[in-house]
């Protein structure tokens, strides 16, 4: 072990933020480093429960996260917030809205890291595990990982969350089309926010009927405070059932990080692959229209198969 991986790993025991935002950061950037890290904290870890938060842009998913997280604090716990960044953790774009919030929960000792998603399948960042891991071996729980709520990262995030929530919005025009996006099957606690504007109770039981019974539903506002109470109370409900399931929840955990990394080690080989002449010869062939696309396609992954 070098001498500054050693001296990193002793601000993660000590619990410093600065170790923390650059073991972040080696994780998003430098694999060897990476791997080096998770090897030494990795038997300390999976202790922490994970709420994942998703939704439709404009639910105001990051107004309903900062008041879970000051009244987590409240209840004695320590959370951290992870938002996952379409774009760029360096501009901060998606991370919890205004700088306000963000100075309210940093100044109530809530750590707070945009990370982003570097075209990740679902948007969920490929780190995000190992990101969670530094979190948790630091004593961070629960840990809250708000997604940018777009095409298959509803189902995604509840592959790393113990409880998910699904937030909608009043104002996003079909109630069925509405709650058709925002992929029913997956969430434990479904939250109509803005619960003051027009059309939200519509919303509500629209979602009801089209749910069931069997699953939860919530309408809140962030600005009047409805409903905030009663969804804290569910939250609690959930994360002490999930933490009797710890031990199950994370071996299915495992197995979609397990099955995650394979893929992309295959996807980097087969991307290393394509470069190469004896396949790029394929290529040529379907451009002199020798060999039609599919029969080259069928080429090509027999090669690759064997490499």
């Amino acid at each position: 072990m070098t001498q500054n991986l050693a001296k990193l790993l002793l601000g993660l025991q000590n619990k410093d933020r600065k170790s923390i935002a650059k073991s972040i950061s080696l994780i998003e950037n430098d694999k060897k480093i990476a791997r080096q890290i998770i090897n030494q904290i990795y038997k300390k870890t999976s202790a922490s429960l994970i709420l994942g938060i998703t939704g439709p842009a404009g639910a105001g998913k990051s107004s309903l996260i900062n008041i879970i997280s000051l009244e987590l604090k409240k209840l004695g716990m320590n959370p951290a917030i992870l938002a996952i960044d379409p774009t760029s953790h360096i501009s901060g774009g998606a991370i919890l809205g205004d700088r306000i919030r963000m100075n309210e929960l940093a100044n109530n000792g809530v750590y707070i890291r945009s990370i982003a998603s570097r075209g990740a399948t679902g948007a969920i960042s490929n780190s995000i595990y190992n990101i969670i891991r530094i979190l948790e071996y630091t004593g961070f729980d629960p840990i809250i990982v708000e997604s940018v709520g777009a095409g298959q990262t509803e189902i995604e995030i509840s592959n790393i969350s113990d409880v998910t929530i699904v937030v909608f919005n009043p104002n996003t025009g079909d109630n069925i089309q509405t709650i058709k996006a925002g992929i029913t099957e997956i969430g434990d606690i479904y939250v109509v926010n803005k619960s003051d504007l027009r059309g939200s109770l519509q919303l509500y039981k629209s979602i009801q009927d089209y749910i069931g019974e069997s699953k939860t539903v919530l309408l809140t506002s962030t600005k009047t405070k409805k409903g905030v109470d009663k969804l804290m109370q569910t939250i609690q409900k959930f994360l002490n059932e999930k933490n009797k399931m710890k031990k199950l929840n994370n071996k299915s955990k495992v197995k979609h990080e397990l099955r995650d990394i394979v893929l992309n080690n295959i996807k980097e080989k087969i991307d290393m692959e394509l470069q190469s002449k004896k396949i790029l010869k394929y290529l040529e062939l379907v451009e002199l229209k020798k060999i039609d696309i599919f029969k080259a396609a069928d080429q090509v992954s027999n090669l690759l198969i064997k490499c």
